[in-house]
Formats: C-alpha cells, sequence, structure tokens
C-alpha cells in the first residue's frame, strides 16, 4: 500500500504512468474512473483512444504494443469491467508485452461487503501479471520492480470526491531493461551435426527478420517455415514443402526453433521424441513443450549477433532432395479443387501479395497459409496472435497493429469474427485505406473434423464441436458501414479495397474442401 498527500489520485497515477514512459492509452470511461480519464486529458505527448467494451480494448492495446515495441496502458472502471481484460492480459504475458492494467476500484473499506460495483481487483490477474500495485493514498512508487517485458497491474481506490486535476507531467523516454544473453548453448547445439539440423521458424518481431534470414542463408539447413516469420517466401528452396509429414517420417536428430511457437503438427510431434535434442531461441523465454528442452531468452537479433559464425551445416538428411516434386503436388491439388478452401487461400494469397501488412488469425487460416498461400511475392510484415493460441480478439489486435496503415489485410475464420463483432468500432476515424477483413466461413470450427477422434463420432456431436451454424456477415458489415463482397468461388473473388474496410465473406465449397484433404492425405510421398 502506498500513501502520499496530494489531492487527486487520478493525477498521481496518471503523473506515475508518464514518468514511467507511458505514452499509449485506452480509455474504457465509466463514473468511478474519472478522475483518471480528466488527469490523461490534460496530460500533453500522450495518445488517449476511448472504447466502449474492455475485452476489445485490452486486445487494440495488444496490438498497439506489436506496432510500437512500447507499453500501452488500459483504463478501466471497477466491477466486472476488469475481469474483462483477462484474456488480453493472458495473451499479453505470453507474448511478453507490457501491457499496463490501470483499474479504478472503490475505496478499500467495501471490499467484501457486496456494495455496488465491488469485486476483488487486487491480484484477479493472477500469474499473468508481473504484480498488482494496490494504490490506496498515493502512487509515487507504483511502478517500482516492473520489468517492462511483462503485464503489470496498478489497482487504484478512488473516493467520490476525487479531484479532476489535469497531469502536467513530462512524458519521458520508455526505457526497457536490456537483457543479459548467455549464446554459449547456440555454439555447443551446432557441435556433432552430422545426424542433422531442421530449423521450425516460427513468428518474429519485424527487426530480426534481417539477422535470422542471413543466418539461415549462412547454415543452409531445412527449415520450417510459419508465415509470420516474413521469411516463408524469401529462403526459396531451404523452406520444406509438406514439412510436418516429411519430419514424421523422417526424424532429425536436432531441431532448433527461431521465434515463437510454430504453428506446424511437427512442433506437436516433438512432445513424442524425446531423443530428438529442441533448442529455442525465445524473445519470452517460453519452450513451448512439456519435454525436456533448452531456451535460450532475449532479443532473437542480438542472440543470432552475438553468436558469430557458424558456418554451413547443410541438409545432412535430403531432406529438400524431393522439395520440387512437392511443391508440384500440391499445386497441382489445389488447380483440381479450385473452390475448395486451400485452393481459394492460396487465391487470396495472390491478391493480398499487394498488402503492406497481413493480419492471420487462429487457429486454422494461419495454418492453411502456411501451407498453401503463394510463394513468389513477399508481405512485408505478417502477424498474429500466438501467445496462448485462442481466437479471442483477433481484430481489435489487427485494429490496434494497423492503426493509421494503407493497404492492411485480415484474415479470420467465421468463430473468430463472432467473438470480436465489436471491433470495427476501433476503425472509426482511423486513417488509411485499402483495408480488408477475410472472414472465412465454412459453417464452423472446420478445423475439428480433421482430427481423427472427431472424425469417428456422430455427425450430431461433429455439429456441436464445430459450433456448426448458418449465419452471414453482411448485415455485420453493414452494421459497421463497412463495404461487403461474398466469394463462394475462386472465380467470384476479385477483391478491389477502397477508401472503407472491405468485408470479404469467403464460402468455399465443403464437398470441394473434402476431396481436396482426401487427396492431400493420399498423395504421394505424404503418409502419416
Amino acid at each position: 500500500m502506498l500513501t502520499v498527500s496530494e489531492t487527486s489520485i487520478g493525477k498521481q497515477v496518471i503523473d506515475a504512468c508518464l514518468s514511467a514512459g507511458i505514452r499509449e492509452y485506452v480509455v474504457c470511461a465509466g463514473a468511478r474512473n474519472l478522475s483518471l480519464v480528466a488527469a490523461l486529458a490534460g496530460a500533453e505527448e500522450v495518445i488517449v483512444w476511448s472504447h466502449f467494451e474492455e475485452r476489445a480494448a485490452g486486445f487494440f492495446a495488444l496490438g498497439r504494443m506489436m506496432d510500437s515495441r512500447e507499453p500501452c496502458a488500459v483504463v478501466t472502471t471497477s466491477g466486472t469491467a476488469v475481469a474483462e481484460l483477462l484474456p488480453a492480459v493472458i495473451e499479453s504475458h505470453y507474448q511478453g508485452r507490457p501491457l499496463v492494467v490501470i483499474s479504478a476500484d472503490r475505496p478499500a473499506g467495501y471490499r467484501g461487503s457486496g456494495a455496488p460495483q465491488v469485486i476483488d481487483q487486487v491480484g484477479i490477474f493472477n500469474a499473468y501479471a508481473e504484480s498488482c500495485i494496490d494504490v490506496r493514498t498515493g502512487a509515487e512508487e507504483c511502478f517500482s520492480g516492473w520489468s517492462m517485458r511483462r503485464p503489470w497491474h496498478v489497482n487504484v481506490c478512488v473516493e467520490e470526491t476525487d479531484a479532476m486535476i489535469a497531469s502536467d507531467a513530462q512524458l519521458a523516454e520508455f526505457k526497457p531493461v536490456r537483457e543479459k544473453l548467455e549464446v554459449g548453448g547456440l555454439l555447443k547445439f551446432f557441435d556433432a551435426c552430422w545426424q542433422g539440423v531442421v530449423v521450425c521458424l516460427g513468428g518474429l518481431e519485424p527487426e530480426d527478420r534481417g539477422e535470422v534470414m542471413h543466418f539461415l542463408q549462412e547454415i543452409k539447413v531445412p527449415v520450417l517455415a510459419d508465415a509470420t516469420s516474413g521469411l516463408r517466401e524469401l529462403l526459396g528452396n531451404l523452406v520444406l514443402a509438406d514439412g510436418d509429414r516429411v519430419l514424421k517420417k523422417v526424424k532429425p536428430a536436432k531441431v532448433l526453433r527461431i521465434g515463437e511457437v510454430p504453428v506446424g503438427r511437427f512442433w506437436r510431434d516433438l512432445e513424442e521424441m524425446p531423443e530428438v535434442e529442441v533448442l529455442s531461441l525465445s524473445r519470452t523465454g517460453f519452450s513451448g513443450l512439456a519435454r525436456e528442452s533448452q531456451v535460450i531468452t532475449g532479443q532473437i537479433g542480438r542472440i543470432i549477433r552475438g553468436v558469430g559464425e557458424i558456418g554451413e551445416v547443410g541438409d545432412v538428411l535430403d531432406l529438400l532432395k524431393e522439395n520440387s516434386r512437392r511443391w508440384s503436388q500440391i499445386d497441382e491439388l489445389l488447380e483440381s479443387y479450385p473452390d475448395s478452401e486451400p485452393s481459394m487461400i492460396r487465391t487470396l494469397s495472390i491478391y493480398a501479395s499487394i498488402a503492406d501488412t497481413l493480419y492471420l488469425g487462429n487457429s486454422l487460416p494461419i495454418r492453411e497459409w502456411a501451407q498453401f498461400s503463394q510463394r513468389e511475392h513477399p508481405i512485408e510484415i505478417i502477424r498474429a496472435n500466438r501467445g496462448a493460441n485462442g481466437i479471442d480478439g483477433q481484430l481489435a489486435t489487427w485494429a490496434g497493429l494497423t492503426y493509421g496503415t494503407d493497404d492492411a489485410w485480415c484474415v479470420v475464420g467465421d468463430l473468430t469474427a463472432m467473438y470480436d463483432l465489436s471491433a470495427p468500432a476501433l476503425l472509426d476515424g482511423c486513417e488509411g485505406g485499402g483495408r480488408v477483413i477475410v472472414v472465412l466461413n465454412n459453417g464452423g470450427g472446420k478445423i475439428f473434423d480433421r482430427l481423427p477422434r472427431v472424425a469417428k463420432m456422430d455427425g450430431q456431436v461433429r455439429d456441436v464441436i464445430a459450433n456448426s451454424h448458418g449465419y452471414s456477415f453482411e448485415a455485420w458489415a453493414a452494421m459497421w458501414g463497412m463495404d461487403y463482397m461474398r466469394a463462394d468461388s475462386a472465380e467470384e473473388m476479385e477483391v478491389e479495397a477502397g477508401e472503407v474496410p472491405l468485408v470479404v465473406e469467403v464460402c468455399p465449397c465443403d464437398k470441394q474442401t473434402q476431396a481436396f484433404w482426401k487427396a492431400y492425405e493420399a498423395m504421394e510421398g505424404g503418409g502419416g
């Protein structure tokens, strides 16, 4: 508990935020947090957004942090408004983003009373926030001990009479703590590579991509590349075609993961391959596996620069030898079933190649984009929320990530869009044209259909698991003043974005999709 004698606790908290270098704020206003809002209104050099719904606001703040690499604060009123931020706090925790929650609270004497707008807010985010500071009468030290790499919660007990005083504090420069790096483990990893090394390349921060690309071009090992790495199209013949199935049949001795936890099936299969040595280079420090593995934590570019020259390792297992043939087989299947979901992903990816940024939603779009999208024209920035691998808050994150950006595309599934129906309100007044929201509407969570256990179940049970539905997104687009088009076939998919955001509802042919996957599983060289 902190103590001080100023007249406005709201002003003190905002002053402390400015001293910590927090520049951006998303305000969900209510009666309880008025003094905090008033303090922000007078602050100079800060950026303030407002939104009516806390869950989307939290994910919008996450998107802003992904773009700026600096903290963003969400200012809420009391009660369940605070609880609405839990999904965004969890995602920020696993992404290693400095989300700051500033929650107004009634005075501490109300706790446990059942009085209106009173819940136990202190510690509500548990292990997902680095700490919770309960500010009752003062706020000078409310950021003491913060690493500035994880979520932080400041809970502010506000009296009804708290003065409305604008902050006059100066915004300090945000200076994150720079971690110490131990790179010896990476050098040791490349000893005795004669049994084969494969790189699993997950999502990367934009500033790390150049360093990683040069490193991979130097060592010349096969790469299983996620779309969010930004390097899938740039690494050429080093990228494995149909890599998940190839690596299930021919196991490498060592796997080097670089970046976020990979999307593909092979990464999950590693849980059952304890004989395969795994080393992760991770910005967040999470191993992504329940089994034993090693992790080097830090900014990826710094780790690679720190290790120096490795030299060529090569494709010891000849995994890339059949690459051209496998890519050709996949291309032939896509041409044979043009209105299947994978083929429509390929068609979409051709149109999306004009985008400056692409956001991919969990969980089916990001996987199918990595498998089937075009490989000739790289998109500069491809991002996703892969911290907790959930489908919550995807559109709001995209809105925050691309605020003020031209030619920003977002590709999500139908259930993902329905989770985030209020998010387009965050685009109101947003500068930049060429915005496209693609909704892959296959009538539910069809990714579950491909799970062997689900395929054996009764049809009615499968409908429940998939959350089957018959909804369209045309009225949703109209509600938020967005343009709309629907494509039931590849021929109908002529995307032309304008100044107003465009919703493209893509409805693949279920019959062709099933036929595609059946042919894909039987494809020569596949198996497993």
